[in-house]
């Protein structure tokens, strides 16, 4: 019995071993796919994203050329009498254009959509003569609006995307009297994808394959189309005559992702799998679909069935290996002794190794204390530093608000030196009632000049450390205040949105006014080439937190340039009009006061700049308002 039991545990490790194996592969495999998979999907919405980015910009940068020509006073001369005047300038013209914007095919359409004047005048396939009433493009821009068409020329066969405007010879509500037309050729783009690992697809509304990186794949359906779609596409002439055969694809498997697997029944693709992803471009009404090969995830199965078999192997090598190792243990039990004492010597060595590693540590902590002292006084010396800058920031804006307080000074002074001669002239007439009211009306002028030099004394004086409650629109006031003589100047309308309760934070009432006065300033900045400015202030209260908005109506902020707004010396403005520190320092003084400073671009236009800052728990209690109203202007 003794033997029979070792030789049957033998023969079930026999039996195990290759289903172990197996079973290792077959689960390493099926991980590592799906890993591969995802990778793959990730490259694959990466480079979808920049070719959708390249393609939307490369036709929007060409949008503004046909409402460009078509308030040209030449062309509309040329086509408000077209036998009256010599064509060939206006083809010089379309010519030049064609080239500096680096488009296929400029032209003008009369009423009836027949070609005037054209770029190709000289070529053989030009489009002088032609009638386009059928085309899209023509009959947005007839109605009024802008058109945009895809599809193969009538005469070049060439694909292209074509932008359309409509020329009005009387005023702009009747109905246009012409349309011109821009013509952009999409093959650099495609060229431009024959770099990638990838195939890339375009399909337009009609799911036809308009643009694709291989030649072969171009003008083919994704699906199979029907008899009435193809009528339907025919009557369009938007692809010509072309057979828009289905491009064979089969979807092997939908992945909860939005990926797919597909393959090719036919064509240049057929000899193995793809990864399928999609993207729609909205302002075309296109998709772009991206094919990455399958081959780099068949590898990463093979590599990792091979890795885990490898693997399992050694797992096994070393179970047997320990195994024998046990039989070993009464050899090892004979060296304990010598083991023991080679231990006590280890000890006593480590012991020495401790002592010498801590007198070692103790050098380092005061190397270390040094350092951090040092670091401390580096600190304390930023923090005067930057309070120094930010004073020399608020005086950078006490002298850009000197022309408006210079003209609100210069008019109480000329009304003094006008009440003193009118004065005198009454004491010279013995009339001292009349001229009592005089020397009123001087008291009156002196006490609003007091109050404009008590203004710039207040927002030039430095800030402290003691964070108090402060009142959000009493702060607006007073930044208003500043700028009164600017927006009187500008007719600039402020439009207040306050809530019907006052709404108090946990600041610093200098440095918070110091934010607004400079966020109000870069706004009128903005607005100074709007035709009717207006400036929105707003102060909500949602928790624990106070939203307090700055906006504007202006042209907005470029989106290249929304992540580099508050970094310190970036600027927009023209030399010599900032130093690029305004709104970095309004960003760290809000971040001091335990809040964050936001700038976005509004959909109706202008910029947003929002500060988001606690709110004061104890701004109801009668301790707090008294506070408040001790101070002079919050």
């Amino acid at each position: 019995m003794a033997n029979r039991r070792p030789s049957r545990w033998r023969r079930w490790l026999w039996l195990l071993a290759p289903l172990g194996l197996a079973l290792v592969v077959w689960q390493a495999a099926t991980v590592a796919r799906d890993q591969a998979l995802q990778t793959l999907r990730d490259e694959a919405e990466n480079e979808l994203r920049l070719s959708a980015t390249g393609l939307e910009g490369h036709l929007s940068r060409h949008d503004y050329l046909p409402e460009l020509l078509a308030s040209r006073s030449s062309v509309r001369d040329f086509l408000a009498d077209p036998d009256a005047h010599d064509p060939m300038p206006i083809n010089l013209m379309l010519d030049r254009f064609r080239a500096t914007a680096d488009v296929s095919d400029i032209y003008l359409l009369d009423h009836f959509a027949n070609t005037l004047v054209a770029s190709n005048w000289h070529m053989p396939n030009t489009f002088i003569g032609q009638n386009y009433a059928f085309r899209s493009y023509y009959q947005d821009a007839i109605d009024g609006g802008l058109g945009r068409f895809h599809g193969l020329g009538v005469q070049s066969l060439e694909r292209g995307y074509y932008f359309s405007a409509p020329v009005h010879l009387g005023e702009e509500d009747s109905r246009p009297d012409g349309v011109m037309v821009v013509k952009v050729l999409l093959d650099a783009v495609e060229e431009s994808w024959a770099e990638q690992n990838a195939e890339l697809l375009v399909t337009d509304q009609d799911d036809i394959i308009f643009m694709a990186s291989r030649p072969e794949l171009r003008m083919r359906a994704m699906q199979p189309l029907s008899d009435e779609e193809r009528r339907a596409l025919l009557r369009t002439r938007r692809y010509a005559d072309e057979p828009l055969s289905a491009a064979g694809i089969q979807t092997l498997d939908r992945r909860r992702d939005g990926s797919q697997l597909v393959s090719f029944d036919d064509g240049p693709l057929t000899e193995q799998e793809y990864l399928l992803l999609s993207r729609h471009l909205p302002e075309f009404g296109w998709t772009m679909h991206i094919l990455k090969p399958k081959r780099q995830v068949e590898r990463a199965q093979w590599q990792a069935g091979l890795l885990a078999g490898g693997l399992y192997g050694v797992v096994v090598f070393a179970g047997g290996f320990g195994w024998q190792r046990l039989r070993l243990r009464r050899e090892r039990e004979e060296f304990a002794e010598r083991e023991r004492q080679t231990l006590a010597r280890a000890r006593d060595e480590l012991e020495r190794n401790v002592e010498r590693r801590t007198r070692d540590l103790l050098d380092s902590n005061q190397r270390l204390s040094a350092e951090i002292e040092e670091r401390r006084r580096a600190e304390a010396n930023l923090r005067q530093t930057r309070d120094e800058l930010v004073q020399a920031t608020k005086l950078a804006v006490l002298g850009q608000l000197a022309a408006g307080i210079n003209h609100e000074l210069n008019q109480p002074l000329a009304a003094i030196r006008a009440y003193a001669e009118n004065a005198r002239t009454f004491l010279a007439h013995q009339r001292p009632e009349a001229a009592g009211d005089n020397l009123e009306q001087i008291v009156e002028l002196t006490a609003r000049m007091a109050e404009i030099s008590a203004q710039l004394r207040q927002f030039s004086r430095k800030s402290g450390e003691t964070l108090t409650a402060v009142s959000v629109p009493a702060c607006f006031d007073y930044a208003l205040r500043l700028y009164q003589a600017r927006l009187s100047a500008a007719n600039v309308q402020v439009e207040r949105r306050f809530t019907e309760q006052e709404v108090w934070v946990r600041a610093d009432l200098v440095r918070l006014e110091q934010v607004l006065v400079n966020l109000i300033g870069n706004a009128l900045q903005a607005m100074s080439e709007t035709p009717d400015p207006r400036l929105t202030l707003s102060v909500e209260r949602h928790g624990d937190e106070v939203l307090i908005g700055v906006a504007d109506n202006g042209p907005g902020i470029a989106e290249e340039h929304l992540g580099r707004l508050f970094e310190p010396f970036f600027t927009t403005k023209s030399p010599g009009n900032g130093l690029g520190l305004g709104l970095s320092i309004s960003s760290r003084i809000i971040d001091d006061l335990g809040g964050s400073l936001n700038a976005i671009n509004r959909p109706a236009g202008g910029a947003l700049f929002t500060i988001r800052l606690p709110a004061d728990a104890a701004s109801d209690s009668r301790n707090t308002l008294t506070q408040q109203e001790s101070t002079p202007h919050a």
